[in-house]
């Protein structure tokens, strides 16, 4: 299967479309993975934040053994930084531990997750008995110099970030050796971050689309939240094209020149998520999508405080959400 690629700051080549993990669960995510890998996939997100990269290493391993047409240079693999690992001293051996989980040598893209700290150690999330989170004051700007000494080691190609706004991007480009190439945000029609991509694109960084298509099976989803693949304007468009409403979200991202990672362990929805690049989606159509915008953010944990439903982490000075964008 041929994929299209688009190319990063680097001049390194990442395929338009890779395979997501987040909420992939034990014993399903290496079939995923090994599956993906044998239709075509060359790009597979993970993070050490999901809790699954054993698994997926098991996968990757396997397949590089056994299958003569996979090689590990052709494969497009992302990890994450997790925030219990902020602090300067924790990065190396974060990296090292995703390394040896994964089954690799580098790593292509290591993105740092989020801007805000978490208390260091190795409890994933360290929190109150109120459902707040212990945070750590760790500045982004120390935890990326510190991770810019992973690529001087031949350890990760490129560097990342995910779910930075525009003023935290500005702030950390004006004390880099090593440019981010990547942010990873939440987008999808209802949050079509035109603004931050348009803000991305004109600094030479790539956006990849997290939960491109809505993930309606998110821990905190409610019944009453808007279910994006059953948007009666979205399954009209996909009608008229004789493709999915999956089909039809990944196209249109492609076509921002936006990088898609959806998710799935279903054999049929990740075989089905690669089939986009036999159909090109009018500019009216285009349009059209991008009007379903109401910026509607949907991958943000919220907590009950005083009898109201707010974002768990907005009280963090760098959490990145209070902006418009």
């Amino acid at each position: 299967m041929s994929l299209t690629y688009i190319t990063l700051a680097t001049d390194k080549k990442m395929p338009l479309v890779g395979l997501g993990t987040w909420k992939s669960s034990p014993g399903q995510v290496k079939t995923a993975v090994s599956y993906a890998l044998e239709i075509g996939y060359r790009h597979i997100d993970c993070a050490s934040g999901y809790s699954n990269e054993h698994e997926i290493g098991e996968a990757l391993h396997e397949k590089i053994q056994t299958n003569k047409c996979i090689k590990r240079e052709d494969i497009f693999i992302t990890s994450k930084l997790w925030n219990t690992k902020h602090h300067p001293d924790d990065v190396e051996p974060a990296c090292r531990k995703t390394l040896a989980d994964l089954q690799v040598d580098y790593l292509d893209l290591y993105l740092m997750h989020w801007p805000m700290a978490f208390e260091r150690g190795n409890i994933m999330m360290p929190i109150n008995e109120d459902g707040s989170v212990r945070y750590a004051d760790t500045d982004y700007k120390d935890t990326w110099k510190a991770m810019e000494k992973l690529v001087e080691k031949g350890w990760v190609k490129a560097l990342g970030l995910s779910n930075f706004n525009a003023r935290q991007i500005d702030d950390l480009l004006s004390t880099v050796t090593h440019r981010p190439v990547v942010n990873q945000i939440e987008c999808h029609p209802y949050l079509n971050q035109s603004k931050l991509v348009d803000h991305c694109t004109k600094r030479r960084i790539v956006v990849t689309a997290y939960s491109p298509l809505g993930s309606s099976d998110r821990p905190w989803a409610r019944p009453d939240d808007p279910k994006l693949l059953e948007d009666p304007r979205i399954l009209e468009i996909a009608k008229k094209y004789g493709k999915s409403p999956a089909q039809v979200i990944i196209r249109w991202q492609l076509q921002r020149e936006v990088v898609c990672i959806p998710k799935s362990t279903t054999p049929s929805r990740i075989k089905e998520n690669i089939e986009v690049f036999d159909f090109i989606l009018s500019e009216e159509d285009m349009q059209q999508i991008d009007s379903f915008d109401c910026n509607g953010r949907l991958i943000v944990p919220t907590i009950v405080r005083d009898g109201v439903r707010v974002w768990r982490d907005s009280s963090h000075p760098y959490f990145p959400f209070n902006d418009s964008y």
